[in-house]
């Protein structure tokens, strides 16, 4: 399965177009790929490099809440999320530290000014954990992921939960070619801190498994893609746990997938690395529901990866 992510890679390192992106970094990119797992053979984490999967039960925990404050992923040790809301933060009027315009491309250019950014971030960081006011005020991320998932606002004023609705739907009218969550909301969008980048997704019933397929329209493919393909993996065996099916195939449809300039090299020195056995995957049986499970009700078993490969975040 994992092979699948390398290719990937190594096809846009050989064949991807030269871009320039919002952030300034730069990118290659290839327009229009699509991965398949199937995750009856094992949980698709990759082990070409360590991935935590302690961040992705957290934030797709906080997507099934519908929560979008980042309170609740700095409480379990969660820092995907900090830049986006740092950044809102210190272009307030509230914020009186140093300078941080621009603050995403002098991070990766001028290491004083990244030591400074960083000790920012920790204080802004242990304020939201800290002062309740200040998390509602500042953690706030928009409309973002689980607002749209959980809490999608309709045109007379009330609420439509996407996940509950296609959970009911799975159990009701599996053949149904409307198993559908969508997170991209046009009049949202604006307000959000970052645009959903994945933006959509169906599930599919036969012979007794779901499978999910994502659209995915912007694909960071060394940082953020083994994320994606795991939080959707888990998604796809939550869903089916409580739907009593058998998990069948997660397909990742992408559309701009793309390496940044300053991820070349890692990259490159993931491909020099074997393809482990895939770990096997184990829910609290005694949940049902799962908007009830929590960390602890999500384990793995058999992860050996490889060392983890550090690459800069592009915001």
């Amino acid at each position: 399965m994992e092979q699948a992510y390398l290719d990937l890679g190594r096809k846009i390192l050989e064949e991807g177009n030269q871009k320039g992106d919002r952030t300034g970094t730069g990118t290659k990119s290839i327009f229009g790929h699509q991965m398949r797992f199937d995750l009856s053979q094992g949980f698709p984490l990759l082990t070409t490099k360590r991935v935590p999967f302690g961040l992705i039960k957290s934030e797709l925990l906080w997507f099934l809440k519908g929560d979008t404050n980042i309170r609740y992923l700095l409480q379990h040790n969660n820092h995907i999320w900090d830049e986006w809301a740092f950044d809102r933060y210190v272009k307030s009027a509230d914020y009186q530290g140093p300078d941080m315009t621009d603050f995403g491309r002098r991070c990766l250019v001028d290491e004083a000014f990244n030591e400074v950014y960083q000790k920012e971030l920790a204080m802004f960081c242990q304020k939201i954990v800290e002062d309740e006011t200040f998390a509602k005020q500042y953690g706030d991320l928009g409309k973002v992921y689980g607002y749209q998932w959980r809490h999608w606002e309709t045109a007379n004023g009330g609420f439509i939960d996407q996940i509950q609705d296609v959970v009911e739907m799975i159990k009701t009218t599996p053949d149904s070619r409307r198993l559908i969550v969508s997170a991209w909301n046009p009049e949202d969008v604006p307000t959000m801190a970052l645009p959903p980048c994945h933006t959509m997704f169906q599930f599919y019933v036969n012979d007794g498994k779901l499978s999910c397929q994502l659209y995915q329209r912007s694909a960071d493919v060394f940082l953020g893609v083994p994320f994606n393909i795991a939080s959707y993996a888990l998604l796809t065996h939550l869903i089916a746990h409580e739907t009593g099916l058998a998990v069948g195939e997660f397909v990742h449809t992408l559309g701009d997938a793309h390496l940044y300039n300053n991820h070349f090299e890692q990259m490159k020195e993931q491909l020099t690395r074997e393809v482990r056995s895939a770990p096997k995957l184990h829910l609290n049986q005694e949940k049902q529901s799962i908007f009830d499970f929590e960390m602890t009700d999500i384990t793995l078993e058999g992860y050996n990866p490889h060392p983890t490969i550090k690459a800069p975040i592009a915001v």
